[in-house]
């Protein structure tokens, strides 16, 4: 693992045995937040939107991988790869890896796993809550329910710190502002008074705390919406309480969390 500060010199190998993929392009939204897509040497792993994969490279004579929700829909993996939106965590084993690699880099790819996916022929208001990159799985979601014609109406809340933090934000205005896609796009800064969110007009607080508010503004209630969260355990946890204490069922509430309560994340796989 390397220290916060310290310049990663660990050696990745161009090459492996282990490697069957490759990175096909790259997007740094600013230095420490990632959309990378990767793609299978051959036939791409059919995946549910919601899923995950694990991408790793060879590192030291190491193989260090780490798993990242696909913000992209199934049907584009053979032809623009598999598409996740990665937070460099400083210290950590694997980002300060993958910040290293350029577009073409071979690696290593398996997956999908997780089963945070929709319910079938739900046609309830869908409630997406997440912090940071826990967003993606709900793009991966929407971009295919698009595709096969059949979006549901959503309320989209993403909770950052800063707002260049927010990802896929012109994707949702456009979707809103346009009508394509019935959603209302809730982005919320945690931070609205530090100078790099000078100019910020929009909600602000923490996804969970800004949760009850769009509850009462949107009119969501247990009868018409079912809830799914994604990233920061105590975001997921915070906002779980306050659907419950509104009568929302457990098993209305979907949750998936980067990483275990209680358990700093090590790697890439934490929203921020």
């Amino acid at each position: 693992m390397t220290e916060p500060g310290v310049v990663d010199q660990r050696v990745i190998a161009a090459d492996a045995p282990q490697y069957n993929a490759s990175i096909v392009r790259r997007i740094d939204q600013h230095a420490s937040l990632l959309r990378v897509w990767v793609r299978f040497d051959g036939e791409p792993v059919p995946f549910e939107p919601g899923q995950y994969m694990t991408i790793g490279v060879l590192a030291d004579g190491r193989l260090v991988q780490r798993p990242y929700s696909v913000a992209s829909d199934p049907a584009v993996a053979g032809t623009e790869g598999y598409e996740l939106f990665i937070r460099l965590v400083n210290g950590g084993q694997f980002t300060p890896l993958l910040w290293r690699l350029p577009e073409g880099h071979r690696m290593r790819m398996i997956g999908p796993k997780g089963k945070f996916m929709l319910e079938p022929d739900d046609d309830r208001i869908h409630i997406f809550i997440s912090s940071g990159t826990g967003n993606a799985p709900f793009v991966s979601m929407m971009r295919a329910r698009l595709r096969e014609g059949q979006p549901r109406r959503a309320v989209f809340i993403n909770g950052v710190s800063y707002a260049d933090d927010l990802g896929y934000g012109d994707l949702l205005s456009q979707w809103q502002a346009s009508g394509q896609y019935p959603v209302t796009y809730v982005p919320t800064v945690s931070r609205p008074n530090d100078p790099r969110n000078a100019g910020w007009t929009g909600w602000t607080g923490r996804a969970e705390s800004v949760l009850a508010r769009a509850c009462n503004e949107f009119g969501l209630t247990p009868d018409n919406s079912i809830a799914y969260l994604c990233g920061n355990p105590d975001m997921i946890l915070s906002a779980e309480q306050t659907l419950l204490a509104r009568g929302y069922p457990e098993a209305q509430v979907r949750k998936e969390l980067y990483w275990p309560k209680g358990k700093a994340p090590k790697g890439g796989a934490a929203p921020e």
